[in-house]
């Protein structure tokens, strides 16, 4: 290989932070050439005013700077031309039609639903974590917000205000914080607005769009936060996704488990899996020994055990474990105001380990076969 050739391996291997593929399979190399031990290297960015633009560049330079005796580079940045960018996103789709969901039941993806009975019992802080726990255990993480009226996930994550998707042509990429590929409708809203009074057809389509119109690429696990109870967005998500999972959030106490089963029994109604509870706010330990528990205690037991016996219209038992009983913590309740998931700002705190131990469970699950066509050959 000539230095040339080294100098465009190096730079095509820079990943493309949001699309998160190397920047030489997105067609954004351009013509390279070295002088002695200068390396001039040409790259396109996919639009004008690429957010990951100077990060990109960066990493161009620290590429191409890094092959042997190479001791400057100089890098020449432009921008793709509308047919190159018709290309890309082809590419990206991979075939799949323009506004298609790609989550159906044949999806390799995972979606699980983060739901609650009532508000208030932290089930946004609890997926927000979750969703960077799972990052952790090295999977790849999309996280929808869909509380439309109550989002908050952009600021549990630190997603600066203002942050919008990167939209090439009719693909919508969006922000990545923490290693989660995160869309809310937070992102959409115009300056100085800050409250979204929609009824069900808007909340419908503005769900819908999030599963399709955005390009989350290839995920392991798709997230969604839900809003609490079971109005209209439940029931277009049962609608568009009746083969996801569901994770049930309680807190310990009874008038907050009685409603969470609700939640989970409605969910099951549509076809939907509840793989499991989660109890948040739970008893804590003080350093001399006292355990508080502020609201009660087997909330979370109370549920799992109900969404385990036999349900109405002819549903059968179904084994749903308790699967994290997350104790009551400022650290993670100064995590969510500061933007700083507690599991990597405290992951030693009792309420990080219980989401990181959540995390590893569910990541350590097989996805049920319900609801998937198989593959079958006659032969």
């Amino acid at each position: 290989m000539t230095l040339a050739d080294q100098v465009r391996t190096a730079v095509s291997a820079v990943t493309d932070p949001e699309l998160r593929r190397p920047i030489g399979d997105l067609d954004m190399v351009r013509d390279i050439e070295v002088d002695g031990t200068t390396a001039q290297v040409g790259i396109a960015l996919t639009i004008v005013g690429c957010p990951a633009a100077q990060r990109i560049e960066s990493d161009v330079r620290a590429a191409a700077a890094s092959v042997p005796g190479i001791d400057d580079v100089n890098v020449d940045v432009g921008v793709m031309t509308p047919d190159e960018r018709r290309a890309l996103t082809e590419k990206l789709r991979a075939g799949r039609p323009v506004r298609q969901m790609p989550f159906g039941p044949d999806s390799l993806t995972r979606v699980i639903l983060v739901s609650s009975g009532k508000g208030g019992v932290g089930k946004s802080t609890v997926t927000a974590n979750l969703a960077v726990a799972l990052a952790q255990q090295g999977l790849r993480v999309g996280l929808v917000d869909a509380d439309v009226h109550g989002f908050s996930i952009p600021g549990l994550l630190g997603i600066p205000a203002g942050t919008q998707p990167t939209r090439i042509d009719d693909l919508m990429l969006p922000p990545v914080a923490h290693d989660v590929k995160t869309v809310s409708i937070g992102m959409f809203l115009r300056e100085g607005e800050s409250v979204v009074a929609w009824r069900g057809p808007m909340l419908h389509r503005t769900v819908q769009q999030f599963l399709t119109d955005v390009f989350f690429g290839d995920l392991d696990v798709l997230l969604i936060d839900m809003p609490p109870g079971t109005g209209d967005v439940a029931i277009s998500i049962g609608q568009i996704l009746p083969h996801a999972d569901v994770l049930v959030v309680t807190t310990p106490q009874q008038a907050a488990a009685e409603v969470a089963i609700r939640s989970g029994l409605v969910a099951r109604r549509t076809g939907q899996h509840v793989i499991g509870v989660v109890e948040n706010m739970a008893p804590f330990t003080l350093p001399d020994g006292t355990v508080i528990d502020l609201f009660g205690s087997g909330g979370g037991a109370e549920v799992a055990r109900a969404l385990s016996e036999p349900g109405d219209h002819g549903q059968p038992a179904e084994d749903v474990p308790l699967m994290a009983s997350i104790p009551l913590s400022p650290a993670l309740r100064e995590g969510g105001d500061a933007g700083r998931p507690v599991v990597l700002d405290r992951p030693d705190d009792a309420a990080a380990q219980a989401i990181i131990a959540l995390a590893r469970d569910i990541s350590h699950r097989r996805r049920g076969l319900a609801g998937r066509p198989l593959p079958m050959r006659l032969t």
